[in-house]
């Protein structure tokens, strides 16, 4: 078999299999295919979200669906590799889930309607609705410090931030571009605006081994 055919993941647990409620019986018999780090290999479903969970960032992500936004799946799966606490979905219900790689099923996702909600909702929870976006105004990203407890509020593809969920926000920021488009998609927006965010409050991950 040869390296590009090779199957992901890890066969059959070999020898005696742990006693560790953990472990689910099943993947230790038949092997763990899924897309976890090493980690979590053979680990139950509910286990893997329960260590998670413990482990949260104080962050959240928001992004407002009016038309069915493609970038959607790509930021959930950014706010699972980055830890966040809740993924935010403003606006329709239903996304495509194909972008999040089944990252999904380890993220929490809420649902609210309408951006008034939304602000409601974090006001109650004391986080600062941060808005991603290049509009007049704006600060640089690259020269603050994102608050620890907060919310990265994100737009449409196209017309970003709406005029409601500006109005939402505590502060905006935008992201540094230097070549001719006028914009990033939410997706790799997401991906940068979170890492800031871990740079200036989270430390190594676990089993991260500096050189």
């Amino acid at each position: 078999m040869s390296g590009d055919e090779q199957a992901v993941g890890v066969g059959p647990w070999p020898g005696e299999p742990p006693a560790d409620p953990r472990y689910d019986p099943e993947l230790l018999a038949e092997g763990d295919r899924r897309n976890v780090v090493d980690r979590y290999r053979y680990w139950r479903h509910d286990a893997i979200v329960a260590d998670l969970d413990r482990r949260r960032h104080p962050f959240h992500v928001a992004i407002e669906n009016w038309q069915h936004d493609l970038n959607i799946g790509t930021v959930v799966r950014n706010a699972n590799a980055f830890l966040a606490a809740e993924v935010h979905i403003v606006g329709l219900r239903r996304w495509n889930r194909r972008g999040a790689m089944v990252t999904d099923r380890y993220q929490h996702v809420r649902h609210h309607p309408e951006i008034d909600g939304f602000a409601g909702w974090a006001r109650a929870a004391g986080l600062q609705v941060v808005g991603i976006d290049n509009l007049p105004g704006s600060r640089p990203m690259e020269s603050v410090t994102l608050p620890r407890e907060c919310v990265l509020l994100f737009g449409q593809e196209g017309p970003g931030l709406s005029d409601a969920a500006r109005a939402a926000c505590d502060q905006l920021f935008s992201i540094a571009q230097y070549g001719s488009t006028r914009s990033i998609n939410a997706g790799v927006a997401s991906g940068i605006a979170m890492h800031a965010w871990v740079r200036a409050h989270a430390g190594p991950p676990p089993g991260y081994e500096q050189a």
